[in-house]
């Protein structure tokens, strides 16, 4: 059976399809990528339909990383559909289980914070870069990378 996982951000262009595009990289790498089921989504829709920041796919592709989701916003049956959501800040986890208190059920995804898997960082919060330099978008790939790998390692 496949485990399903969503990434969450706010808009859907930095982090989550990061995030995504990443853990596609680990699966793929190790030839796994059947046992799983990988996207990405935003609490908010004002990025729908468009690709990832050219800031982060150029710092992605550097890393031999390809960020192929284009953003959508997150749905109620994103909360059934999905094993676990992993959000990208307080802020995004927040939306995410308020989200949750509209559904009437208990057989809903995890919600977690991505970086609760973090080995190498304390923070539960990856920056959003979007209004810095190219340099946050580095910071941000080091955190997923670290978080996406903490994260497998609870299924070898």
């Amino acid at each position: 059976m496949k485990k399903r996982v969503l990434f969450v951000c706010l808009g859907n262009i930095c982090r989550s399809p990061a995030a995504e595009g990443v853990f596609l990289h680990l699966i793929q790498s190790r030839g796994i990528e059947a046992h799983f089921e990988v996207d990405s989504a935003g609490t908010g829709n004002w990025h729908v339909g468009k690709k990832a920041d050219s800031r982060m796919i150029n710092a992605a592709k550097k890393r031999g990383i390809s960020l192929p989701s284009f953003a959508r916003q997150i749905t109620l049956d994103d909360l059934y559909r999905f094993d676990v959501i992993l959000t990208m800040d307080s802020a995004n986890l927040a939306a995410v289980k308020t989200l949750a208190l509209e559904i009437d059920s208990e057989k809903i995804a995890e919600i977690k914070p991505i970086l609760s898997y973090a080995r190498s960082s304390n923070s539960l919060e990856v920056p959003d870069p979007y209004y810095g330099g190219d340099d946050g978008f580095e910071i941000v790939l080091d955190l997923l990378e670290d978080a996406c790998k903490g994260f497998l390692a609870e299924f070898s």
